[in-house]
């Protein structure tokens, strides 16, 4: 196991005994139905480096940062250099040949030089059988960071947009990366900013999305995956929570007026 001494750019605060990194953001539950195997969570805002993706109020991530140990590797050939991290699988959803699949990605890294971390998404057949990758990201000392080097290549009928994904470097400021908020072991740290991954199916049925991310040689200096937007043919595969009709806000309006119009006459 290969050590590597940390230094965070962020300072940390502690008020009425609770610690928070500066600017921490508070994280919801992942979307209902969704599962997650390790450190998982939703952001409704921005957070450090990480903005909200084009035209969505919410975004999914995934970290190695407080992640469990074997978890998030590639489920078919990883490299042995995987430690720890974190995996997350959407809700089935069905589609038809033709259908398409999109959402936005953003790979985030405090890691750097030889320690090549990366996350990867990939199409399981329901919720059990690993079927095909769709993309993989890698820490790199230059170049794309998507396809990541010696992992698995697009797959058949992605396309990226933007199709070039350098990492903009500098030690990343996000919150799910826990202590290494800010900080940056070497050439290779930063994030790709959003990028939208496009796919065609051409063979229908149910399938669900898996989400993986993990650290390399170390459990030093940690890296993030942000999802936002899944949707075939533009229609999110998680509509939102429903919202009351009118009706239900009249109903629940006339039962607070007669709870105080009760307590009133108590008095």
């Amino acid at each position: 196991m290969i050590n590597k001494f940390r230094f965070s750019c962020l300072g940390i605060m502690t008020a009425a005994g609770i610690t928070m990194s500066v600017g921490m953001a508070v994280a919801a539950p992942l979307p209902s139905g969704w599962t997650c195997d390790g450190n998982c969570g939703t952001n409704t805002a921005a957070d450090g480096v990480v903005t909200l993706a084009p035209g969505f109020s919410s975004y999914q991530w995934l970290s190695t940062d407080g992640s469990s140990s074997g978890v998030g590797t590639l489920p078919v050939d990883p490299t042995g250099q995987e430690t720890n991290g974190s995996f997350a699988q959407t809700t089935n959803f069905a589609v038809n040949a033709g259908d398409k699949l999109n959402f936005y990605f953003n790979y985030i890294t405090s890691d750097g030089s030889q320690f090549t971390e990366y996350a990867w998404a990939g199409l399981y057949e329901g919720s059990s059988t690993f079927d095909s990758y769709l993309f993989t990201a890698r820490t790199t000392t230059s170049g794309d960071t998507v396809p990541g080097f010696d992992l698995p290549g697009l797959g058949a009928g992605v396309t990226l947009n933007p199709s070039s994904t350098a990492i903009i470097p500098g030690g990343p400021v996000f919150s799910p990366l826990g202590g290494n908020s800010g900080s940056c072991y070497s050439t290779g740290c930063g994030y790709t900013d959003w990028i939208q991954m496009n796919y065609t199916f051409t063979v229908g049925g149910l399938y669900s999305l898996g989400f993986g991310v993990t650290n390399a040689l170390d459990t030093a200096y940690d890296s993030a995956f942000a999802i936002a937007g899944v949707a075939v043919n533009d229609v999110p595969i998680d509509p939102p929570n429903p919202v009351p009709e009118p009706s239900t806000f009249m109903l629940f309006g006339l039962g607070l007026a007669g709870l105080a119009g009760w307590r009133r006459l108590r008095k």
